[in-house]
């Protein structure tokens, strides 16, 4: 076991000296607290150690004990529902045992060691399994089989295997006898390194689509199973709103919502919140699919920074079961903020802004850990990447903003002017793009989208022709323009009001799935064709303002049925019926 004495404090940031060899990433206990810490620069004579709780009374002379393996975190069935901080540990189980407020030296595994779980064996005594077989199932949540896995790091001939019964997290369900013919033991419980990604077997291509119900997400810049988005915005602009949103709606098997650095207000109206939300796709709570982790900005910045990797481990354990994981991390800015007082702390040189030069090196290794793969079992399964970003001002030119936008392929860029003014979701759509809509184009065409990509192509260019217009407007005024331009600005504004704009609070409008989306978007499309012949044949664009055809067509998200495409069939007829009468007035 490795020892060191204390003998310089600084913050989060300790040394000591140590009386046998320590490891990079190796995790260790501090005082007689046991305080969680791991170490993050090894010199000749000196250990320098991050500590994830707070070090207040800690002085020099202090033992600190190594662990002899990395920081991990636990993992098997009993994490969904649950709320951790950012070491992992149950913020239930800490107010139980310490009240309200949380304390250090608290220690409180991940899983639960009483709790017993109905295990079913998979597999037969006899059978040779590789790391990621599946040995049994057990039903985690009602809605949940959790597949209880081989570590990854161990294959071999199972000699014995539990039958169908109820066991402990603990307790053995298996023997495997591996290729050099030691036996081990295998529980329902796994341990996994955290700044460490799990394998898996290959990396695909993804085709598929998160659909988030959104519909300037899904259309105009669509989300990838498997990708990496970025939700940049300013203070107030509507990004933690948005997140919920997205976890509540989209067609991910997993949440994982990560509330790294944000103020303790904000995780106490989420950790509200979540437990009485409504899962659409079950009919029963959101949380027994979700898993929260709270660091808030007063607790340790050193815990706030290993926040992210305990929620991107979880979220790969359930990727290797086959399924679809969406991880959301709000923000990604107090992440960079706790990077860069742990390097000033360090007394490292500084990059621009004084965040760390590793600061884009960190971000390219947790963005990478994303992906459609193919798992060690042969099932496909996914884990996909959203994180939000609070550039101060609005700046999308500060470091954080700038690099996050080297490794994401799809950024949902939130405008405060249009978050102020209520528009709700306050994307801004020329701010905003998608790398991932060419890969999507054959998927949406399954949903009856047949000319997606080009009528999705043909509004944004409307949505520029529209931002040119309107700064002209505002020189030589709405009268002085061609009546193709006054035409197109009609068509613009159904757009941004009937397909940007979407209302939470209503039944229908909130979710928009994505037949309805193509649909819409055709009935837009054909808006645009027809209003552009008739004004060629010398129709004064100015008589479709406030016709009831357009306020339908505004109205059109909220007032038809998600189901029911037939409505919208009818729109459009009624819309070219409209446009021929007054061309022929």
């Amino acid at each position: 076991m490795n020892k060191a004495t204390l003998f310089w404090i600084n913050g989060p940031v300790v040394k000591a000296r140590p009386s046998a060899g320590f490891a990079m990433k190796e995790a260790a206990r501090i005082g007689e607290a046991k305080l969680a810490a791991e170490v993050i620069r090894l010199e000749h004579d000196a250990v320098t150690l991050q500590v994830y709780e707070d070090t207040t009374g800690l002085r020099p002379g202090v033992k600190v004990v190594g662990e002899g393996a990395p920081l991990t975190v636990e993992l098997g069935p009993g994490l969904l529902g649950k709320m951790f901080d950012g070491v992992q540990r149950p913020l239930d189980k800490m107010a139980e045992a310490h009240g309200d407020y949380v304390t250090t030296g608290v220690h409180i595994s991940g899983l639960d060691r009483d709790r017993n779980w109905t295990f079913a064996p998979a597999i037969v005594a006899g059978t040779r399994l590789c790391g990621g077989g599946v040995l049994g199932v057990v039903q985690e949540t009602p809605a949940l089989e959790h597949k209880i896995l081989l570590p990854p790091q161990l294959r071999g001939k199972i000699t014995w295997i539990a039958n169908a019964g109820e066991f402990t997290v603990e307790e053995p369900i298996a023997r495997i006898t591996d290729e050099q013919g030691v036996e081990h033991p295998v529980t329902m419980m796994q341990r996994w390194p955290t700044r460490t990604p799990r394998p898996f077997a290959k990396r695909l291509r993804t085709e598929r689509p998160l659909i988030t119900g959104q519909r300037v997400l899904d259309t105009f810049f669509p989300a990838a199973k498997g990708g990496v988005c970025a939700l940049p915005g300013g203070f107030g602009a509507g990004k933690t709103i948005l997140q919920q949103t997205i976890a509540k709606w989209c067609d991910a098997d997993i949440i994982i919502y990560i509330g790294c650095g944000e103020r303790g207000n904000e995780m106490a109206a989420v950790l509200r919140e979540f437990p009485e939300l409504d899962d659409p796709r079950t009919g029963r709570k959101l949380l027994e699919r979700t898993i929260i982790i709270a660091n808030t900005s007063n607790m340790p910045v050193a815990a706030r920074e290993s926040s992210i990797y305990t929620g991107i481990t979880m979220a790969e354990y359930y990727r290797d079961q086959g399924l679809h994981v969406a991880l959301v991390a709000d923000s990604m800015s107090r992440w960079a903020e706790a990077l860069r007082e742990i390097s000033g702390r360090l007394e490292e040189l500084p990059a621009e802004e004084g965040y760390p030069s590793y600061l884009p090196s960190r971000l390219a290794e947790f963005t990478e850990r994303a992906g459609y793969v193919h798992t060690l079992e042969n099932e496909e399964g996914s884990l996909t990447v959203i994180t939000a970003i609070s550039p101060p001002g609005g700046d999308f030119s500060e470091p954080v903003t700038a690099h996050t936008r080297r490794f994401v392929k799809s950024l949902w860029a939130l405008d405060t002017a249009r978050a102020q003014a209520r528009f709700y979701p306050a994307i801004h759509p020329l701010d905003s793009y998608s790398e991932y809509a060419a890969q999507l184009a054959p998927w949406w065409r399954k949903k009856g989208g047949l000319r997606w990509e080009a009528r999705r192509d043909r509004m944004i260019q409307l949505l520029q022709e529209q931002a040119r217009l309107e700064r002209l407007i505002r020189i030589v005024g709405r009268d002085a323009l061609p009546a193709v331009e006054r035409g197109l600005l009609v068509c613009a504004d159904v757009l941004v009001e009937g397909f940007l704009r979407q209302s939470a609070f209503s039944e229908q409008d909130r979710y928009c799935p994505p037949e309805k989306q193509a649909a819409m978007l055709g009935v837009i499309d054909q808006l645009l064709d027809s209003v552009e012949q008739a004004v060629n044949s010398g129709m004064d664009p100015d008589k479709l303002i406030g016709l009831p055809i357009l306020r339908r067509l505004k109205r059109m998200g909220d007032d038809i049925e998600n189901t029911n495409l037939t409505a919208l069939e009818t729109l459009s007829q009624d819309l070219e019926r409209t446009i021929s009468e007054l061309s022929n007035d």
